[in-house]
């Protein structure tokens, strides 16, 4: 998947061979609210939107690889007649229902169960958020790294890698091919994995001085009740995202000593969520970036308005 300034495009390598391409345009919300693309709200409107989006594009791909689709269960089909909406509409909100709730769990719900016995026990603010941003840290990159021992996330992170190679390749202005694109790295400072990171350490340093705020001003330390505990930290999740998108545009911009010293930690990340691309996944790249920034090619159409391109293409344009 490739985001241009007006659009967004999708290629797919199909079993034969064929890559299809997809591409729909889109209005970026700050340019219908512009309030939207002020700095710090701007992180917090692109998190969530690339979250419904992201889903949306794992659909369609499976669509446009042509795979056989799963038989809805029982609970599936009941929900489609009780709610009135399709299957297709139904399963995907499930399925975005369910990883929420995982994420929820994972890195909100556990990492702050023992703060109301660490406070308990005598632990300042500071060492409780310490501890449970630790926990959080720790509990992502174990589930990246079990995430990407499954063969088919292997592959679908090595077309990530494909991705930023090409990305790469654009931003140096050489010709789109396949041999220039593998000239690069595979890490690449502004990827999403890295806005993660980023989110995940913020919110330490963040989460502890409202902590410390909260203390001074009332005398009540969020720590001791669980459940204020967790609700503070989603209430303040727009915050944290906001100002570590900030973060993450001033590191990838600049090229001082001290900003490579501290992207260098999101970078070393992208190496569990990346893998080294073979020359046909940086085609299916390459096809994604060209149609997002140059519109669809030519070539045979399916009735959705996708293109099959029965072979791969090297751009017109850089």
């Amino acid at each position: 998947m490739m985001k241009g300034p007006q659009a967004v495009a999708i290629a797919v390598r199909r079993p034969n061979g064929d890559i299809v391409v997809k591409r729909d345009t889109y209005e970026p919300l700050s340019k219908k609210h512009p309030w939207m693309g002020k700095p710090f709200i701007r992180g917090a409107v692109s998190f969530f939107s690339m979250l419904g989006q992201g889903m949306k594009v794992l659909d369609a791909s499976s669509q446009m690889l042509g795979a056989a689709e799963e038989e809805p269960s029982k609970f599936e089909l009941w929900l489609s007649r009780v709610l009135g909406k399709g299957v297709d509409k139904v399963v995907m909100g499930v399925a975005i229902v369910l990883a929420v709730a995982m994420s929820l769990g994972l890195f909100v719900l556990l990492p702050n169960l023992p703060t109301r016995w660490l406070t308990e026990a005598g632990w300042s603010p500071l060492a409780v958020n310490l501890l449970s941003g630790l926990i959080r840290t720790l509990l992502l990159i174990t589930y990246i790294w079990a995430v990407g021992k499954v063969p088919d996330m292997k592959r679908t992170f090595q077309y990530h890698g494909s991705e930023h190679k090409t990305v790469y390749c654009h931003e140096h202005g050489l010709p789109l091919t396949p041999e220039n694109a593998q000239k690069f790295s595979r890490l690449h400072p502004r990827c999403g994995t890295s806005f993660l990171l980023i989110t995940f350490i913020l919110s330490i340093l963040l989460y502890t001085t409202i902590d410390y705020i909260v203390l001074a001003l009332t005398g009540y330390n969020l720590s001791s009740n669980y459940l204020i505990k967790v609700l503070s930290r989603l209430v303040l999740l727009p915050l944290v995202t906001g100002v570590s998108y900030e973060v993450l545009k001033g590191l990838a911009h600049s090229e001082s000593g001290v900003c490579r010293t501290l992207r260098w930690p999101g970078l070393q990340l992208q190496r569990l969520t990346t893998r080294e691309p073979a020359d046909d996944m940086c085609e299916v790249a390459i096809t994604a970036m060209d149609a997002a920034l140059n519109g669809l090619p030519e070539g045979e159409k399916t009735p959705e308005g996708w293109v099959i391109l029965h072979e791969f293409r090297v751009p017109e344009h850089a």
